[in-house]
């Protein structure tokens, strides 16, 4: 999604993150903060366009991102190739701005509702992840390729499989940024009240 006062700013696109609710494992979730500052609404807004991290040539305001490893087993079973166990090992990492300037009222308040309603935006996305995890899971586990005793042909067609998931979970996450930033969006809503009474 952009947001674009003077610079243009993608808030929170999550290319990656994840977690599963097998009862066995648990995603890591870890915040990164960026420092912006600023003693309006409008001031801080443009320090989050200086100094917000970049996802492509744009600013963004917010970005999720993750790290998924697997430990898989493949088991030869007859002829054919089974996977027995797949299990995820997901890092769930929110970029968002820590503010250094102390503020007063009414513009602390605006601010805490902003950087509230961000962090919760960016919390969506990584539900997302999760969901794309837990499919990739259900589907994985007992995955069996017949005349595959070598367990070569079954690689290939679960990189496949995961590369469609991966881009389902891309779009559903496209399809949200443009319901939040349309006009009325939560998050366009969250940036005017931010900067709109400066």
């Amino acid at each position: 999604m952009r947001i674009v006062p003077k610079l243009a700013f993608l808030a929170g696109l999550l290319l990656a993150a994840g977690a599963c609710a097998a009862a066995d494992w648990q995603a890591v979730e870890r915040v990164e903060p960026y420092t912006v500052e600023g003693g309006t609404g409008l001031e801080i807004y443009r320090s989050i366009g200086e100094r917000g991290p970049k996802l492509g040539v744009a600013r963004v305001i917010a970005h999720t991102g993750f790290k998924l490893t697997w430990t898989r087993k493949y088991e030869r079973k007859g002829n054919a190739c089974v996977i027995t166990v797949n299990r995820p090992k997901l890092i769930i990492t929110y970029t968002l701005p820590r503010l250094k300037t102390k503020l007063a009222e009414p513009v602390k308040s605006r601010w805490d509702t902003f950087l509230s309603g961000v962090t919760a935006h960016e919390k969506v996305h990584g539900d997302f992840i999760v969901d794309m995890v837990r499919e990739i899971e259900a589907m994985s586990v007992g995955m069996t390729v017949e005349n595959d005793p070598d367990c070569r042909k079954i690689r290939p067609q679960l990189q496949a499989r995961l590369g469609e998931l991966s881009q389902a979970q891309r779009a559903r996450s496209r399809d949200f940024d443009t319901v939040e930033m349309s006009e009325g969006g939560n998050v366009h809503t969250l940036i005017l009240r931010l900067v709109g009474s400066d």
